[in-house]
């Protein structure tokens, strides 16, 4: 029950693709004959490359149109039919993926057509694997097609199946329950959202990589399984619309995705077994133990200003590092200006900026051991004396995340590695609580790897994409929250140029973490806290403020102190949301304070444009002509 991926969905030339395919951890792939017939060389030499990167070809595709001619026609069809069995006995694979004819015929004849080419298939030592395609003439449906398989009753001829065609017309797995596992010769699975429309019209936009969608496709396995199939599953071809990020990152983005897949169904179903790495369970993170930023001593009195304006106090030092712990209430913000080891070279390659982020979870060294196992690097680093090694891997644009469990000493790391700084003047908290959640900026090509990246290592459920209006174009965002909401995410996916997110890439050289914004139980308080401490938050246009009042119809009072506070304000049912933002530092960066009340659960998407403007205006000060 080997892993495959289609040549198809992998950029580069037939040599570059099987390289990345296997050093992802793939076994097998699907060829797609376009690929070999623009190689130059033999399909003995395909073969032969296949075998030295240590992969089997598990099928030739595509084979359209076989069934429905007359005559001379049908003569050259099953003429084609036969160089490609001389072409597959060259490569060493003995399956061929038929799709269904798109022209107009009867049963009978289609029947006829495919019988004769399982008896061809026979004599060659060749299978057949039939595909029912929603555009086809006649054999729409995966019922359609195995009921034609089963009359014709040969062992040469099964099924192909796709998950997209099975599932995205609204289709439940369970219709496939009584579908003979012996008859199904190979399974491809592909996801999509949940869009209204044909699969017709779909399928060129929405091919994805197993869980970037919302197909049941857990289901769709384990039905299969137990109906007792026994091949390879197959990643397919992924659509041409979806961002490209680049030939080795979309086969590990495969190999990431199948595994987890089924590492999902064999734990909801330990009778099923699949031929996977054998994994942790995926993690589940009770919360943001420390954000940690690189920065020099010029950048690092910016941001301990900024924090200083927030009542953040610095409480620890570190014992033998220029690194500071700056703390109020749960939140831990770690200030490193060291000039050497990781930080520095993270403020060398991206200027002042997040470069590590630890989680709390259950079981540190668990938590690497699944993320390692499905494609992700592990970090390390020299450990001075006294110092603790924390389990660490790389996270989005290089950056670090460090996991801290209490089943060992590594949720002691304040009092082991830090120690306490005398307090010369007591600091007044701005009430604020934790870290409401951290947004990460990424070119939008990147960010489908970074969602796979944190939904197969934690236990976390994605949102529904929105899109944001930036004045200079548009930035896709989707939220991903751990079950409790522990740790909530926001991925900003920045097309073209000129956004205020792709400024902020521009300006750092690679993804990384935008802003990061805090809870607070009463945003009043804390905005009278903040304004007494002098924080410089961002001015937001009265125009929002006359537009919010009619929006929600909101007394006047209170519009009145959303307005002298610049806090923007979201409401969904009886729920409300809060929003005050800093100023942008760094080139882009900045911090969020926000309340949600009555259990709020969005991010105040209906604000982003807002936001946007105002920073934006803030980038570009008055005078300055835009470009």
């Amino acid at each position: 029950m080997s892993l495959a991926i289609s040549t198809t969905s992998i950029p580069g030339d037939l040599e570059e693709k099987l390289s990345v395919i296997a050093e992802a951890g793939f076994a097998a792939v699907e060829l797609h004959e376009p690929d070999f017939t623009g190689f130059h060389g033999s399909a003995e030499d395909v073969a032969q490359m296949a075998q030295g990167f240590g992969l089997s070809i598990n099928l030739l595709k595509p084979f359209n149109d076989l069934e429905g001619w007359e005559a001379a026609e049908r003569t050259r069809a099953f003429d084609r039919l036969e160089r490609k069995f001389d072409l597959m006995g060259a490569l060493g694979t003995e399956m061929l993926l038929i799709g269904a004819s798109s022209r107009k015929m009867s049963i009978e004849q289609t029947a006829t057509d495919l019988a004769d080419a399982a008896d061809r298939a026979k004599a060659r030592g060749m299978r057949l694997a039939y595909l029912a395609l929603p555009w086809a003439g006649l054999v729409q449906t995966d019922a359609q097609a195995l009921d034609l398989i089963q009359k014709i009753d040969s062992p040469n001829l099964g099924l192909a199946l796709n998950s997209y065609f099975s599932l995205a017309d609204g289709g439940k797995p369970a219709q496939l329950r009584d579908m003979p596992g012996a008859r199904v010769f190979h399974v491809q699975l592909s996801d999509a959202p949940r869009t209204p429309g044909t699969i017709r019209s779909l399928k060129r936009h929405f091919g994805m990589l197993p869980g970037l969608g919302s197909l049941n496709l857990a289901g769709f396995v384990k039905v299969l399984s137990r109906a007792g199939y026994k091949g390879a599953w197959s990643v397919a071809r992924v659509n041409e619309h979806s961002p490209s990020p680049g030939g080795r990152t979309l086969a590990q983005d495969g190999y990431r995705a199948l595994v987890n897949l089924l590492d999902e169904v064999s734990r909801s179903d330990p009778d099923l077994h699949f031929d996977i790495p054998d994994l942790p369970p995926r993690v589940y993170s009770s919360g943001i133990e420390f954000i940690e930023f690189a920065a020099d001593a010029t950048s690092g009195k910016e941001l301990t200003d900024m924090l200083s304006a927030m009542c953040f106090r610095m409480e620890r030092k570190h014992v033998s590092k220029s690194v500071e712990l700056w703390r109020q209430g749960a939140i831990n913000i770690v200030v490193n200006t060291e000039e050497e080891g990781f930080a520095h070279s993270a403020f060398i390659g991206h200027g002042p900026s997040v470069c590590d982020m630890g989680l709390r979870v259950k079981d540190a060294d668990q938590t690497v051991a699944r993320a390692t196992a499905l494609g992700t690097p592990q970090f390390s680093q020299p450990v001075g004396a006294g110092e603790l090694d924390i389990p660490a891997i790389r996270g989005v644009g290089g950056n670090v995340v460090h996991f801290i469990d209490e089943k060992s000493d590594l949720h002691r790391v304040w009092d082991i590695e830090f120690e306490p700084v005398a307090k010369t003047e007591a600091t007044q908290p701005a009430g604020l609580r934790r870290v409401d959640h951290v947004a990460q900026t990424m070119r939008y090509e990147e960010m489908q790897s970074w969602l796979l990246y944190y939904t197969s290592t934690f236990e976390m459920a994605k949102s529904v994409i929105v899109d944001v209006a930036d004045p200079a174009g548009v930035v896709h965002s989707q939220a991903i929250e751990s079950p409790e909401g522990e740790v909530r995410l926001n991925l900003n996916g920045a097309e073209g140029h000129r956004t205020f997110a792709a400024s902020f890439l521009a300006d750092r050289f690679g993804a990384g973490v935008q802003h990061i914004a805090f809870l607070s139980d009463d945003i009043f308080e804390t905005s009278a806290q903040l304004a007494a401490q002098g924080f410089a938050r961002l001015e937001i246009s009265p125009n929002y403020y006359d537009d919010l009042q009619a929006q929600f119809g909101l007394d006047d009072d209170l519009v009145a102190r959303l307005r002298a506070g610049n806090i923007l304000f979201d409401q969904q049912g009886n729920t409300a949301y809060y929003q005050i933002y800093s100023q942008p530092i760094f080139q882009g960066f900045f911090f969020e304070i926000v309340q949600r009340s009555r259990s709020y659960t969005g991010y105040g998407a209906r604000n982003a444009s807002a936001r946007l403007a105002a920073q934006m205006k803030h980038q570009r000060p008055a005078g300055i002509p835009r470009t």
